[in-house]
C-alpha cells in the first residue's frame, strides 16, 4: 500500500484472536522483495510444510471446496483434522472487493468434481454470503460448470452475536461439523 505512487483507502478487519493464533503465521520469505499480496490463499495443507496433519487427496478426488474469509479458516483447519477428511480443500479469500475472479477461477478449475460451499461464522444476513454468492455462481458458469455454491453458517439474526457463549460454541460446532460432513451430490442451477 505504501509503495504505490498513489494513495487509496485500505480497510483491514481482523479479530484479536488471530494475533497469537498458532496457525496464523507468515514467514519472512512472504515479505521479501518480489512477493505480493494474494487475494486468494491456497490451502495451508498444500503450501505450508507441517501446517496440518492431513495430506490432501489429488485435485480430481477433492469432493468439496470450502470458500471462506477470515478467522473461520483456522477453525475449519482444526475441524478437518478432527474429522480426518482429506477430500476437503479450503480456499481463503483475502479480498472481497473487487472480487478476485481471476485468482479464484484458477484455483476452482483444479477441482472439477467438487461441491462448492461458502462457510462463514457471521449470521447469514450479516456476513459476506449475499455479496459473494452471485459472483461465485457467475464464475462457475464462466468455468463451464452450472454448480451453485451452498451456504454453511449461522441462520439470520437481528443481532451480530448469539449473546450466550454456550449458544455461540454450539453453533460454531454445528458449522464445523456441517462443513466436514457431505454427500457426493453436487447441486446445480436446476436444484432449487
Amino acid at each position: 500500500q505504501m509503495m504505490r505512487t498513489f494513495r487509496k483507502p485500505l480497510i483491514l478487519m481482523t479479530p484479536k484472536s488471530l494475533l497469537r493464533h498458532k496457525r496464523c503465521v507468515s514467514f519472512l520469505s512472504d515479505l521479501e522483495t518480489g512477493t505480493s499480496f494474494h487475494r486468494v490463499f491456497r490451502d495451508q495443507a498444500e503450501c505450508v510444510p507441517g501446517a496440518t496433519t492431513i495430506e490432501l487427496a489429488p485435485d480430481d478426488q477433492i469432493r468439496r471446496v470450502i470458500l471462506c474469509t477470515g478467522k473461520v479458516y483456522f477453525d475449519l483447519m482444526e475441524a478437518r483434522e478432527k474429522h480426518n477428511e482429506p477430500h476437503v480443500q479450503m480456499l481463503r479469500l483475502e479480498q472481497l472487493y473487487p472480487f478476485p475472479e481471476g485468482p479464484l477461477g484458477q484455483e476452482l478449475e483444479r477441482f472439477p468434481n467438487a461441491e462448492i460451499v461458502w462457510v462463514q461464522e457471521e449470521p447469514r444476513n450479516q456476513g459476506a454470503w449475499y455479496f459473494v454468492r452471485q459472483r461465485i455462481e457467475y464464475l462457475m458458469e464462466k468455468l463451464g460448470r452450472r454448480v451453485r455454491p451452498r451456504y454453511i453458517g449461522r441462520p439470520e439474526y437481528a443481532s451480530t452475536a448469539a449473546g450466550l457463549m454456550s449458544q455461540h460454541n454450539a453453533e460454531l460446532q454445528y458449522i464445523m461439523d456441517e462443513a466436514m460432513h457431505f454427500d457426493l451430490k453436487i447441486r446445480t442451477e436446476d436444484d432449487q
